[in-house]
C-alpha cells in the first residue's frame, strides 16, 4: 500500500508517518518512508511517503501510484492530487492554511477545493480541527486524520491503538488517543 501524507510544516505529518510506519511493522511488513520537506519550519508543504507490504523496493510514491491521499490542508490536497492512483481515496482536512504568496498578497487561494477534488476522486473531507479540540488540542488534527484512514484500511484497531502509544510521548497520549478515536468513529 502506498500512502502519501501532506500538509504544512508544524501540522504533524512527520509524526503521522511514524505512528503509521510502527503500526505497520508490528504486523509484519515491509515498511519504508520516506520525507520531503520543503520550507517546513516557515509553514511550507511537507511530504511525507509510506509504502508497505511483502517487500518493498523503494520508498518513493511516483505521480499515479498513491493508494491513499492524507492531506492535512485543502491546497496541499489539491497539489498532491496527480498522485493519487485511479480509484485512490483522498482523506482531506477542511482547514486552510494561506501560503506565503497568499500572505504577500502575491497570489489568492484557489477556490473551491474540496468540489475539485471530489469530481475527479473518491473524496472524505472534515473538520479535523475542530475534532482535533475537541479531544483536547489543535495539534492532534494528524492523529485524527489516522482515525479516519484506520477505518479505510484493513489494519486492525488495536495495532494502531499500540503504535500510537509506542510513538506519542506519554504526556499527549491521552489527547491523541481520543483524537484517534473521533476520526475513527467519524469514518
Amino acid at each position: 500500500m502506498n500512502v502519501m501524507i501532506v500538509g504544512v510544516g508544524g501540522q504533524g505529518t512527520l509524526l503521522a508517518s511514524r505512528i503509521l510506519g510502527n503500526t505497520v511493522i508490528d504486523l509484519g511488513y515491509d515498511v519504508k518512508v520516506s520525507e520531503v520537506h520543503g520550507m517546513s519550519q516557515r509553514g511550507g508543504s511537507v511530504c511525507t511517503y509510506v509504502k508497505f507490504g511483502e517487500k518493498v523496493y523503494s520508498p518513493i510514491i511516483d505521480k499515479g501510484e498513491a493508494d491513499i491521499i492524507l492531506a492535512f490542508e485543502m491546497l496541499e490536497a489539491y497539489r498532491a492530487l496527480p498522485y493519487l492512483k485511479k480509484g485512490g481515496k483522498m482523506i482531506v482536512n477542511n482547514q486552510k492554511i494561506n501560503p506565503m504568496p497568499v500572505i504577500t498578497g502575491a497570489a489568492a487561494y484557489p477556490a473551491d477545493i474540496l468540489e475539485k477534488l471530489a469530481a475527479v476522486a473518491d473524496v472524505t473531507a472534515l473538520d479535523a480541527l475542530t475534532m482535533a479540540e475537541e479531544a483536547g488540542s489543535g495539534k492532534a488534527v494528524n492523529v485524527v486524520l489516522l482515525g479516519v484512514l484506520a477505518k479505510n484500511t484493513s489494519i486492525d484497531y488495536k495495532a494502531w491503538q499500540t503504535a500510537i502509544k509506542a510513538t506519542v510521548p506519554p504526556k499527549f497520549l491521552e489527547i491523541n488517543l481520543s483524537a484517534f478515536e473521533a476520526g475513527y468513529r467519524l469514518a
